[in-house]
């Protein structure tokens, strides 16, 4: 079993992330490493704090952890500094924002349900669901109602009034 030097285990890593991010598939075929041992070589990556993405053409699919880290990472980035580390990594300054503000509004609802609380709440959410269901229903035979009405009183228009014929 080859021993790789750190160097090259970080030079392998770096091809993983942007802007040339290439899959750990194809890394594999190139190099002839085996694909868990480039995964357990990034996963130990991302264990310190770097960001090593899983998915570099879609930043929306990443872990909590990676925006987070890439969050941490632009903290103290001034305008250029983030414009120039979102080019480099394949983002939008605005992506990161979204995700900054993500994080905080999660941050500031720490409350999670108990078993009782979330049985209630889908007990009441199947109970607005049926209430839906049945408003839909009542708002279309009112339609009907109202459009059968129109519809008589123009028949009376069109063929005169069936009551005063008698």
């Amino acid at each position: 079993m080859p021993r790789y030097s750190q160097a090259f285990k970080e030079q392998i890593v770096r091809k993983m992330m942007p802007p040339n991010a290439q899959s750990i598939a194809h890394i594999s075929r190139d190099t002839g490493i085996s694909v868990q041992t480039l995964y357990n070589w990034r996963n130990h990556y991302r264990k310190e704090g770097n960001v090593v993405l899983a998915d570099p053409s879609n930043p929306e699919s990443w872990s909590g952890a990676d925006k987070l880290a890439v969050i941490i990472e632009t903290a103290s980035m001034n305008a250029q500094a983030l414009s120039e580390y979102c080019r480099k990594k394949g983002l939008y300054p605005e992506q990161i924002n979204r995700w900054k503000e993500q994080a905080i509004l999660g941050a500031e609802n720490p409350q999670t349900l108990t078993r009782s609380q979330k049985k209630q709440w889908q007990k009441d959410k199947k109970k607005a669901r049926l209430l839906a269901k049945e408003l839909r229903r009542k708002e279309k035979a009112l339609a009907e109602a109202a459009a059968l009405l129109v519809l008589k009183k123009k028949a009376q228009t069109i063929w005169g009034d069936s009551e005063d014929d008698s």
